[in-house]
């Protein structure tokens, strides 16, 4: 397992970090990619599912992105302490007739001490939007980076 830097205990700038690094590595939609900052024995609750491991998590994602269609996300440091960091997130998608979708969430998070995430803890909501009201185009410039996203 190899280690994934910024490791605990975090400050800000190294929880700044990686919440970027997490949203960067969402955004390429690699469940394989995105599985490898998680521990083997990573356990995630996701809304009402929960999956444990790795292996679980690359399935939940290759489902996640078989249907939320040009999904594109950016998240936000709310919070952290020692090897925890909270993060607030959204995201928007187009599901396979069309209709495009804006999800809001939080996201709790519990680092091992080789960087790797071994708990996270996800509540969203999904709000139907047209195409019109899209504000999320693919992953962050990085002249964006840091930079506070609304609320609605």
């Amino acid at each position: 397992m190899a280690p994934r830097p910024p490791f605990p205990p975090f400050d800000q700038e190294s929880a700044a970090r990686k919440v970027q690094a997490a949203e960067d590595a969402w955004n390429t939609r690699d469940p394989e990619r995105v599985a490898l900052a998680y521990t083997e024995d990573s356990a995630w609750r996701n809304r009402d599912r929960h999956v444990t491991g790795r292996a679980q998590i690359v399935e939940f994602l290759r489902e996640k992105w078989a249907h939320e269609l040009d999904y594109a996300l950016r998240k936000e440091l709310w919070s952290f302490h020692g090897n925890r960091i909270a993060v607030r997130f959204q995201y928007e998608c187009h599901d396979a007739a069309g209709q495009w979708w804006r999800s809001y969430g939080n996201e709790l998070w519990e680092f091992s001490e080789e960087g790797l995430m071994s708990r996270r803890e996800a509540s969203i909501n999904d709000v139907r939007i047209g195409e019109g009201d899209r504000r999320i185009f693919g992953p962050r410039p990085e002249s964006e980076h840091g930079r506070t996203i609304p609320i609605f």
